[in-house]
C-alpha cells in the first residue's frame, strides 16, 4: 500500500491567506488545488511536504477574460472549463485540443491550469501549449506581482521560476490577428501521458504569407520551442514542404530516450510526422480566421 508520509493541512481563503500561510510554513509547504499530480507523488513519497495549502476556495483566481489584446486565464481555473469555453476555442484552439487529451474526465473536472504549470512534468501538454501561445505568468508573492515569460517560467523538469514564498495567480494569452494554432498528441492508451506530441501556432501577414510561428515538442527532450524549425515558414507561403522541412527540423533537434513508450527513432519519427500535421492545421485554421 503507498501512503503519503505525515503532514498537516490548512485551507486557505484567499490569495493574500495563501501568501501568509506560504510564508509561514516555509519551503516544506505545498499548494494544493486538484492534487492529481502531487498526490500520486506523496503516495510514491517523492514529495514530503510538511504542510499542505488548500486553495480551493480562491475564487479570484477562477476566470477565463478577454481583455483587450489578451486572453486572462486564473490559475485556478479547471481543465473542464477551458475545454468547455467557445472563447477559448476560438481564440485558441491549440487549448482545446490539448484539453481534449489530458487525462480523463475526473481529471479534468478537478485539475487546474496552474497546477499544471507549476508541476512541470516533462511530458505535460499545457507546457507545451503556453510555450508555442507566448503566454506569461502572472506571479504573486511578498514582494508584490511579477510577469514571467512562459520561456523562463520553467527551469526544468519539475522546476520552475515561482519562489516557495509565491503563488501563480494567472496566465495570459497574447490574442493576434489572423491567427491559428494546433494540439496533435500520441498515447499509449486515452488518458495516459503522451509518447510524443507537436502544437504549433502561426500568424498570416495581409498577403497570407507566415509572419510569426512557434513549434513546441511534448516529452521528447527539449525545453520551450524549436526556433530552427519554426524559422523555415517566415515570409513564405503556407506550402506543404515547408512542413516537411519543419518536420525534419524538429526530428533533429528533439532528444527523447527509450523507455517503454517507445524507442528513439520511433519517437523522431513521431516530432516529423506530428510537426507537419500540426503546421497543416495551424495554417488552415489562421486562413479561416482571415476569410471570416
Amino acid at each position: 500500500m503507498q501512503i503519503p508520509a505525515p503532514f498537516d493541512y490548512v485551507r486557505a481563503s484567499t490569495v493574500n491567506d495563501a501568501l501568509e500561510l506560504l510564508a509561514r510554513h516555509g519551503p516544506e509547504s505545498r499548494v494544493i488545488a486538484g492534487g492529481h499530480s502531487l498526490l500520486p507523488m506523496m503516495k510514491l513519497r517523492l514529495a514530503r511536504p510538511e504542510w499542505l495549502i488548500d486553495i480551493n476556495d480562491l475564487f479570484e483566481l477562477d476566470f477565463i477574460l478577454l481583455d483587450g489584446d489578451h486572453l486572462r486565464v486564473g490559475a485556478l481555473t479547471r481543465h473542464t472549463a477551458l475545454l468547455e469555453s467557445a472563447e477559448v476555442a476560438r481564440l485558441f484552439p491549440i487549448i482545446s485540443d490539448a484539453e481534449a487529451v489530458i487525462a480523463d474526465p475526473v481529471v479534468r473536472n478537478r485539475g487546474t491550469i496552474g497546477g499544471s504549470l507549476c508541476q512541470a512534468d516533462p511530458a505535460e501538454d499545457l507546457s507545451t501549449v503556453c510555450d508555442v501561445l507566448r503566454a506569461v505568468a502572472v506571479v504573486r508573492g511578498p514582494g508584490g506581482e511579477r510577469l514571467v515569460d512562459m520561456k523562463e517560467f520553467h527551469r526544468g523538469p519539475y522546476e520552475t521560476a515561482v519562489a516557495p514564498d509565491e503563488l501563480l495567480c494567472e496566465v495570459r494569452f497574447p490574442v493576434r490577428p489572423s491567427s491559428g494554432s494546433a494540439y496533435e498528441k500520441v498515447e499509449r492508451r486515452v488518458g495516459d501521458w503522451a509518447v510524443a506530441a507537436a502544437g504549433a501556432a502561426v500568424s498570416l501577414a495581409d498577403d497570407g504569407s507566415v509572419d510569426a510561428a512557434a513549434i513546441g515538442l511534448t516529452a521528447l527532450g527539449i525545453d520551450g520551442t524549436v526556433e530552427e524549425a519554426a524559422a523555415v515558414l517566415l515570409g513564405q507561403q503556407p506550402r506543404e514542404e515547408l512542413f516537411v522541412e519543419a518536420g525534419r527540423l524538429a526530428a533533429i533537434a528533439c532528444d527523447p530516450v527509450a523507455d517503454q513508450r517507445g524507442q528513439i527513432d520511433y519517437k523522431r519519427h513521431l516530432a516529423d510526422e506530428l510537426t507537419r500535421r500540426v503546421l497543416r492545421l495551424a495554417c488552415a485554421r489562421a486562413a479561416g480566421t482571415q476569410e471570416g
